[in-house]
């Protein structure tokens, strides 16, 4: 592939206008250790406090759990109980050995009723072992830039080298929340195995009982991890995601998260996929790959910026990119091509790259 020259040819086009910088501040104050409220859409971080540290995490392991159950596309295939799995301690749907359920049972039990048992089966039937498993998360791990995080086991049990942190944890939720299947899972309030003649009732009392806008969840607690609470809610077209680590009032840290965050933010329309609505003279037409919101509060709406930067050679139908900041810091680049419907396997990699680094392209 031709080496791109570093020399770049910009192209300036302001969008909003400019103020001096300013820092938003949260008007909440939450009892967890650990805690972070993010956009569903963009991944934006509305509101930390410590996400970034290592923490156990207790059941909140399940997501990722059941996340490469419902990836795998073997929902329907039966899963025996094995010794090991039926004899795991902590909270259980009490498997029996040799009992056969289908792995959407086994979802089920483990993301309502936070199984133990279920956990360490699925781990089983997918992974081999809980070994092989445990490296099936932690390549996903990896893959979705968790980098503050290591799992040792399926369940969530207490070990030292096994932990994340409140940013991974949302950043795990955002991802799981992209499968349909997932979704149908965590927002289930009762699931009726085939192999039970009563209802498993979720334990997730955000989604049940406290919160009306909570779309879903997984609830958690050891003596060592205290209570964690990963939870995602919609209110109108935004859905957020709150994560809380060793929190003494996790309901009432969520609710309170979510409520400042649709009261604070909207999301505006940085870009519109089609063709740039800008003409540059010697330039043909050019063209952006995809529609991109981004949530700002109404003084930020003041402070974006937009700047279209194109190569001095195009790289197949990639010829720059759409850059836009908020003050002086860029918070999304994305493709700009030459044709509407391209887009390069080496755009592709480099946004994905700078997802990595933490630049959200797109």
């Amino acid at each position: 592939m031709k080496k791109r020259m570093i020399k770049w040819l910009v192209f300036s086009f302001i969008m909003f206008s400019f103020i001096h910088p300013f820092k938003v501040e949260a008007a909440i104050s939450v009892s967890a250790r650990n805690a972070v409220l993010m956009d569903m859409q963009s991944g934006r971080v509305l509101y930390e406090k410590a996400a970034y540290e290592e923490e156990l995490i207790a059941s909140t392991t399940k997501i990722m759990t059941a996340l490469l159950a419902v990836e795998s596309g073997k929902l329907d295939e039966e899963v025996n109980a094995s010794n090991n799995a039926v004899y795991t301690e902590g909270s259980s749907i009490y498997l029996k050995e040799g009992e056969k359920m289908t792995l959407k049972d086994l979802v089920y039990g483990l993301m309502l009723r936070s199984g133990n048992d279920a956990a360490m089966a699925i781990a089983e039937h997918l992974g081999g072992s809980e070994e092989g498993f445990a490296y099936m998360m932690n390549e996903k791990a990896a893959w979705l830039g968790m980098n503050n995080s290591h799992f040792d086991n399926p369940h969530g049990l207490d070990s030292e080298t096994h932990y994340s942190s409140a940013y991974d944890l949302a950043l795990l939720m955002r991802n799981a929340m992209q499968n349909d299947v997932f979704r149908e899972v965590t927002s289930a309030e009762r699931y009726l195995s085939d192999n039970r003649d009563y209802y498993w009732f979720n334990k997730n009392k955000l989604l049940t009982k406290y919160y009306d806008y909570c779309i879903g969840g997984k609830t958690g607690f050891t003596k060592a991890a205290g209570r964690t609470l990963v939870s995602a809610a919609k209110k109108g077209d935004m859905e957020l995601i709150a994560v809380t680590l060793n929190a003494g009032d996790d309901w009432n840290d969520h609710q309170q998260m979510y409520e400042w965050g649709f009261e604070n933010y909207d999301h505006v329309t940085l870009q519109e996929k089609g063709k740039v609505p800008v003409d540059i003279r010697g330039q043909k037409s050019l063209y952006y790959t995809r529609d991109v919101t981004w949530p700002v509060t109404v003084k930020e709406k003041e402070a974006l910026r937009s700047r279209l930067n194109l190569y001095h050679e195009a790289d197949d139908f990639l010829v720059g990119r759409h850059v836009v900041y908020l003050e002086d810091r860029p918070i999304m680049s994305t493709a700009v091509v030459d044709r509407p419907t391209a887009r390069s396997l080496w755009s592709h990699w480099k946004e994905r790259t700078s997802h990595l680094m933490g630049l959200r392209a797109w």
